[in-house]
């Protein structure tokens, strides 16, 4: 059993070796890597649902899985076939992996135990763990499907951060998810709420990376233009910031000294090493822009008012609608910082929304654009702005104005009885 265990992990590392020394472009590496860690995350979650096969009790494994094995499953299902994407389409990549499979598990009995009915299970394994793996991988060689790589690589970080770094800190030491199912329901929605509050800097800032920068939070994925907007307007590392206070958070609900000397480590590891990195990086890519913005913004310490660079953004609003007025004298009033508020009928085309347009050219409508200006106030009402931008929320509170409040309608009109209903 051991010899099979050495040679299950051997094969894959030196198809691993292989392919990468074959793949000499260095995005197609890092590609593999993230597709590595992908598909090594999904097979964590798949072994807690799967019910078609388990394991021998050996040593050196993890939640009943052989890490070995596990190592040795997830270079295969996320990076040979990204590094081998030249020769291999996906289809064939997936057939080759189930005929493996098909193969190879019957043979490591006794080590792994196939119940009746695993080869079904087993395509679906690849298709809910291998085939977003590789996708993300792919994707990310190739710099296509912008918005599909951030959502893929949310659902990875997450899971990593929220579940599978709590469950190896609760199995290498103390603390267990039953302290948190023991907490009352008004303790888990108020635990809820402050993880919300917590992980909001972060989620519009990997949006803000995406729709200003055009890149991910992938560190070898980078967005192409330095990104000052959104939380990066406030602090520098708002990802970082937000992780190590969600795994203190659930440090201290599930009572685990290991998880909070985890989250701890995770701030060491953000100063000593990640910093450097990243100056290092931003200053041979940005030069002065990054100078004078760090100069400006600090890492875990954020600012009450936003970065200026200098240039004003403009938000259109109907001047001609009570509340749009009143949203305009709003923000006049608390001294937006570099916003110029301007009538819709101004706007070169007609608006039937409100309208943000930053210094970059980027553009929001509607609530988006009015959270947008509530961001060149200070830090709490970025808060509120950045609640209202939050995916799913946004299109919820649009639903709401549009009902309610203030309907669509073109700037400069005033609206006909009807529009004061639901559904006009």
């Amino acid at each position: 059993m051991t010899a099979a265990r050495y040679l299950c992990l051997a094969v894959p590392a030196g198809l691993v070796l292989l392919c990468g020394h074959l793949e000499r472009d260095r995005r197609s590496r890092t590609a593999a890597l993230l597709a590595f860690i992908a598909a090594a995350v999904g097979l964590a979650v798949l072994n807690e649902a799967a019910r078609w096969y388990s394991f021998a009790p050996v040593h050196g494994t993890f939640r009943g899985m052989p890490i070995d094995l596990w190592l040795a499953w997830a270079a295969l299902w996320g990076a040979v076939p990204v590094l081998s994407r030249r020769l291999l389409p996906v289809p064939v990549a997936l057939g080759l992996l189930l005929w493996l499979d098909a193969v190879a598990m019957p043979a490591l009995h006794p080590l792994v135990r196939l119940e009746p009915g695993w080869l079904l299970g087993e395509a679906i394994g690849l298709l809910g763990v291998a085939l977003p793996a590789q996708l993300l991988g792919r994707w990310t060689a190739e710099r296509r499907h912008l918005t599909a790589r951030v959502v893929l690589q949310v659902a990875v970080f997450a899971t990593l951060l929220l579940w599978l770094l709590p469950t190896a800190a609760f199995e290498s030491g103390n603390g267990s998810w039953a302290a948190l199912a023991a907490l009352p329901l008004p303790g888990l929605i108020v635990l809820a709420q402050v993880g919300l509050l917590l992980a909001l800097p972060a989620v519009l800032a990997v949006r803000e990376f995406a729709v200003r920068g055009g890149g991910t939070p992938y560190p070898w994925d980078p967005p192409e233009r330095l990104v000052t907007t959104g939380p990066y307007a406030y602090l520098a590392n708002p990802m970082q910031v937000s992780a190590s206070a969600l795994l203190a958070l659930v440090a201290g609900a599930t009572r685990s000294a290991v998880l909070g000397l985890v989250a701890i480590a995770a701030v060491a590891f953000g100063i000593g090493v990640a910093r450097p990195h990243e100056n290092h990086a931003m200053h041979a890519r940005f030069g002065a822009l990054w100078r004078g913005y760090r100069r400006e913004v600090r890492d875990w310490r954020p600012r009450w008012t936003p970065y200026r660079p200098g240039r004003p953004a403009v938000l259109w609003l109907d001047l001609g609608c009570v509340e749009c007025r009143a949203v305009g004298r709003f923000l006049g009033e608390r001294r937006a910082f570099d916003l110029t508020v301007t009538a819709a009928r101004d706007h070169r085309t007609p608006l039937w929304r409100a309208r943000y347009a930053g210094v970059d050219g980027h553009q929001e409508r509607g609530v988006a654009a009015v959270a947008r200006g509530l961001e060149h106030i200070h830090l709490g009402w970025a808060y509120v702005g950045w609640f209202l931008r939050c995916p799913g929320l946004a299109g919820l509170a649009q639903l709401v104005v549009d009902a309610a409040i203030a309907p669509r309608r073109p700037a400069g009109r005033e609206p006909m009885w009807w529009s004061r209903f639901p559904g006009w």
